[in-house]
């Protein structure tokens, strides 16, 4: 019997970000952070830095199912984090693979627009995600612009966002993150939806006057994974990556890089 180590596994499928702040970046670092060893599948390649995006070139959905056959064939996972996916083939291709490897911890950003509004999935995707992806993740996190698209109708108040918990669980996945950072009023609290077994979950923190909040999307949905990958159940891994980002927010906003949006703190609690 074998001696060595193992990793917690995490895969981010996602575009990468020049600037450095989100998308494969900010997962990256982000697992790093919370002590997973971290792969990368990478489905767009974007121009983009603090101030927005600039340009976005799309990965071939063959060569996006090359790089998920070589990491999965070999390396493996214990979770997965899927952000930018920009068109419904690469969705679909994305979506194949999965079920072939049979990857259970699938965390779904569904990522559409950037902080800047920046447009990053083409309106033709979003009827593949909920088809295809969606109902193979175990939880999805959009925010609200994202979860008002994918039901088609506005969400502006709690009451609001827990019937969209409940309406975009239909859609098939087993979990439910609705992010109210976009609601105007109160704390930054956020909706999780854990099936019909369980009530709503309302997960409160306190809104921090910063710039720097590019990347925090990216940079929950990744934290929600790597404790996954360790073993957390679903409830406690959302609220322990709540509190990972609530402090990323805090140390990063003492600091200023670039002249837009820039990026929370990654390693807040290995240096400052």
């Amino acid at each position: 019997m074998s001696t060595l180590k193992t990793y917690c596994r995490v895969l981010t499928i996602a575009g990468s970000d020049s600037g450095g702040g989100a998308g494969i970046q900010a997962d990256l670092k982000t697992f790093a952070a919370n002590g997973c060893y971290g792969m990368s599948v990478i489905t767009a390649l974007t121009a983009q830095n603090t101030q927005g995006v600039s340009g976005i070139h799309p990965v071939p959905p063959e060569f996006v199912a090359q790089q998920l056959d070589a990491v999965l064939a070999d390396i493996g996972v214990d979770a997965v984090k899927i952000g930018m996916l920009f068109s419904p083939e690469l969705i679909a291709a994305i979506a194949r693979k999965l079920r072939e490897y049979r990857v259970a911890q699938v965390v779904l950003d569904p990522v559409m627009v950037a902080a800047s509004g920046d447009k990053l999935l083409r309106d033709d995707a979003v009827a593949a995600l909920k088809e295809h992806l969606i109902p193979l993740a175990a939880l999805i996190t959009p925010n609200l612009p994202e979860a008002a698209v994918l039901l088609d109708r506005e969400i502006a108040t709690r009451e609001a966002m827990a019937s969209a918990a409940t309406a975009l669980a239909d859609l098939g996945c087993q979990n439910v993150l609705v992010k109210g950072g976009h609601l105007v009023d109160g704390d930054s609290a956020d909706c999780l939806y854990l099936g019909v077994s369980r009530p709503i979950q309302w997960l409160a923190s306190p809104r921090i006057a910063t710039r720097n909040n590019h990347g925090t999307g990216c940079t929950l949905s990744s934290a929600i994974a790597a404790r996954l990958a360790q073993g957390d159940p679903m409830e406690t891994a959302v609220r322990r990556a709540k509190d990972y980002i609530t402090g990323a927010i805090q140390a990063g906003a003492e600091y200023a890089i670039g002249h837009g949006h820039g990026p929370v703190h990654h390693f807040w609690r290995v240096w400052a």
